[in-house]
């Protein structure tokens, strides 16, 4: 980040990078004891997962808040203008991360009586590993401004659509062969796919970070993961 002429600029960017790097964090933190909730029937951890989801929203709302505050004081342009606008881009994002992550501690309480395959639960908690491995790479490229890293992440995006893809499938087969999986199964199919929502919010927190370093969006062409994953799903 350039230095300013006027220092109170430079501790206003650094301070919208600070907030969204907590924001990040919370967000992150959420989601892994929203799992560990479901994979332990955890309602005390489900519960806590739910209200912590408060906090997020309102850090979100206060970075909105920072950052209308900054371009109306200081009408930032080029690099500087990317970066407000960068930070309110991957705002939204963490938000919605926190979001997916409730959702998941939700149906932890939905399902906390019923007990499922130990298959299904390396599965889930395999896909989750990898959404939140995508988390912590992208959050730690949008700290060091690293356009590699960001690229890695939205590279990686194909792993988490193939296990989850995999899970999909599986947890379709348990419904077929027993009526009575179909409740709890129907309960770990919508956690898969809003873990797997996670992947695609921190794919868009990289597209994002690369277009705050270079000013340019990636200029890699690659289908869809919604395209993708609906074909699977159809199959």
């Amino acid at each position: 980040m350039k230095q300013h002429t006027v220092t109170a600029f430079d501790e206003d960017l650094s301070a919208l990078a600070s907030a969204i790097a907590t924001m990040g964090g919370l967000a992150e933190q959420l989601v892994a004891q929203s799992v560990q909730a479901l994979l332990k029937s955890d309602p005390e951890l489900a519960q806590q997962c739910i209200t912590a989801d408060k906090k997020i929203d309102e850090l979100e709302r206060q970075i909105e808040e920072r950052a209308i505050t900054i371009i109306a004081r200081r009408q930032p342009m080029a690099q500087d203008l990317r970066e407000i606008i960068a930070a309110l881009r991957i705002a939204t994002d963490l938000e919605r991360v926190a979001d997916l992550g409730k959702n998941i501690a939700r149906r932890a309480l939905a399902i906390d009586a019923q007990k499922f395959g130990q298959r299904l639960f390396v599965g889930i908690e395999h896909l989750s590993a990898l959404g939140l491995e995508q988390m912590k790479l992208v959050l730690d490229s949008y700290a060091a401004r690293d356009v590699a890293k960001a690229r890695e992440v939205w590279a990686k995006d194909d792993d988490i659509d193939a296990v989850y893809t995999s899970l999909f499938r599986e947890l379709l087969t348990y419904m077929m062969e027993d009526p009575r999986n179909i409740g709890m199964c129907t309960h770990l199919l919508f956690c898969a796919k809003n873990i797997e929502r996670i992947g695609d919010h921190a794919t868009n927190i990289a597209e994002t970070i690369c277009y705050l370093v270079t000013g340019e969006p990636f200029d890699e062409a690659r289908q869809s993961s919604t395209t993708r994953l609906t074909q699977a799903e159809q199959a």
